[in-house]
């Protein structure tokens, strides 16, 4: 049995199917309670919009799966409410080690830079996360309503609404709301029904993933690192790659090859002695064993209509890199504030079109690295085989080759420069726009990112505090930290998803700044739409 057994979360009668008048429209309904949904619902109920959260399921995920949690993901779950927890029980890295054989080729550090709140990478179990989110989503009893064994059947998508037809243990019943977010992962139900083009590449190489339980660790190292073998002598031939995670549990993937029996490979006289090759005569119990290929797919549009599309549901890569879950988590942080803004009329439906400009970028980007990563890693002929080794073979002792390396680019947040809703600088910054915001202690105690997020901010490094309507102003003319990052007398203006959508110069008038945060909801791009 798994170390992790999540309890089951009860069903509970929906209003619909008890006597007397439904409930009106919903303002968002959102399918699937998965780490995206569930972050989903709290980043709207922050903004103070309520949502009903629809799961055929009535437990968080089983097994591992999502570990890897990237330096901006974690500043986005600190900003919803649960980056202390992520901080507590995940296991940190920064160092990631690469070897070819049994030689050590070369090691990085996604953080030489320790003064950040949040590491380069938390190692984190998804049951955990999602189990995280479940508690913090409790503090909005008023604004969240989770509906446990409650199965989308059928949606009905129509120019100002959205009708959800579902399935659950006491009945069937109907819900309208304003909009609908499908959440409901890679094999998404509501994607397949609506008939939408998810198209990519399908690569054949299949991967055994095993968490195993074990006191003492399988090699030494002064902290928790990132391992990975080019043709290990434990496995031949193939490629392995190695993580810690919280309760002594250690997440092994293994690569098997295009014809691998997946049915076959999971079994325990398959497991064991692959484990033992890597661990030794340690005793260790498996906790989890899964076998899988994967797909780099995305859809052409994330948002049809009414209906809106994030995570998996809307693009899929492949494990290497750590950009799957990171991904989701990233179109939550973009989604939240836009359709807030909307709902709450400050904003018109158009701004959802920076939605999909923005995170289909961001999926492109993701995409292209894994599909590089999953090429250098399983070359497709012989000439790319041998062009691989003869470059981790030059790794080792020249620096020009270690770029050309690729055993998953980790996950890095995308720039948005030069999309609609930024303003372009005309002056030199040291954070552009489109770039989201660096952290920086403070001197009186916290973080600068604890400061932004939620609304729109006008960040001031100078002395100069311009007064411009419905925009709050951060003065940060004697925090040296926040200098030494953004530079001297200057004017940011941050995206309640803490981007920088503008800078200016400290005496630049207030007009302007405010003409920028109208271009930030989407007037101007939808006035530049009309004409």
């Amino acid at each position: 049995m798994p170390r992790h057994c999540p309890k089951e979360h009860p069903f509970k009668t929906p209003p619909e199917l008890t006597a007397g008048a439904p409930p009106g429209p919903y303002r968002v309904a959102i399918i699937g309670a998965g780490p995206i949904g569930l972050a989903m619902a709290i980043d709207l109920a922050l903004q103070g919009i309520a949502s009903v959260v629809l799961d055929d399921n009535n437990q968080v995920s089983s097994g591992s799966r999502a570990i890897c949690w990237a330096k901006r993901t974690l500043e986005i779950f600190d900003r919803l409410g649960i980056g202390d927890k992520m901080l507590e029980k995940g296991v940190t890295w920064k160092i990631g080690r690469l070897f070819h054989g049994e030689k050590e080729v070369y090691s990085f550090d996604l953080l030489p830079d320790d003064a950040h709140k949040m590491p380069a990478f938390v190692n984190l179990q998804q049951y955990y996360v999602e189990e995280y989110l479940l508690e913090r989503a409790a503090d909005f009893e008023d604004l969240i309503d989770i509906r446990w064994l409650s199965r989308v059947m059928r949606e009905e998508n129509r120019e100002d609404s959205v009708t959800l037809h579902i399935e659950t243990p006491e009945g069937d019943y109907s819900l309208n709301a304003e909009y609908a977010i499908a959440c409901d992962g890679a094999r998404s139900s509501i994607r397949a029904r609506m008939g939408l083009k998810f198209e990519g590449q399908h690569f054949e190489e299949r991967f055994l993933i095993t968490d195993i339980e074990m006191e003492e660790p399988p090699f030494e190292s002064a902290a928790p690192e990132r391992w990975f073998w080019f043709r290990p002598p434990f496995h031949s031939g193939h490629s392995a790659l190695l993580h810690k995670q919280p309760d002594n549990i250690y997440r092994i993937d293994l690569q098997l090859g295009p014809d691998a029996d997946p049915v076959a490979e999971v079994a325990l006289d398959r497991v064991l002695p692959r484990i033992r090759a890597i661990v030794g005569d340690r005793p260790f119990a498996v906790d989890w064993v899964s076998v899988y290929s994967f797909t780099c797919a995305m859809l052409d549009q994330f948002v049809h209509g009414r209906m809106i599309f994030a995570g998996d549901s809307a693009h899929v890569v492949s494990p290497f890199g750590a950009r799957g879950g990171n991904g989701g988590i990233q179109d939550v942080d973009n989604l939240g504030w836009k359709l807030a803004a909307i709902l709450k009329g400050k904003a018109g439906p158009s701004l959802l079109a920076s939605y999909d400009e923005e995170r289909r970028h961001g999926a492109r980007e993701n995409i292209k690295n894994s599909a590089r990563a999953t090429d250098f890693m399983t070359p497709k002929s012989d000439m790319g085989m041998i062009f691989r080794n003869e470059i981790l073979n030059l790794a080792g002792d020249l620096p020009f080759a270690r770029k050309l390396v690729n055993s998953g680019r980790l996950s890095v947040p995308c720039s948005l420069a030069g999309m609609a809703l930024q303003t372009a600088a005309k002056i030199d910054a040291p954070i552009a726009p489109g770039l989201p915001c660096p952290d920086a202690p403070l001197q009186g105690g916290g973080w600068l990112l604890n400061h932004l997020g939620g609304e729109f901010v006008l960040l001031a490094t100078g002395k100069s505090l311009p007064r411009v309507e419905n925009i709050k102003c951060l003065p940060m003319s004697r925090e040296e930290a926040v200098i030494s990052l953004y530079g001297a007398d200057l004017l940011y203006l941050i995206r309640p998803d803490q981007h920088v959508v503008g800078v200016f110069a400290s005496d630049t008038e207030a007009g302007v700044i405010a003409g920028a945060m109208v271009r930030a909801l989407g007037f101007a791009v939808e006035k530049e739409k009309v004409a």
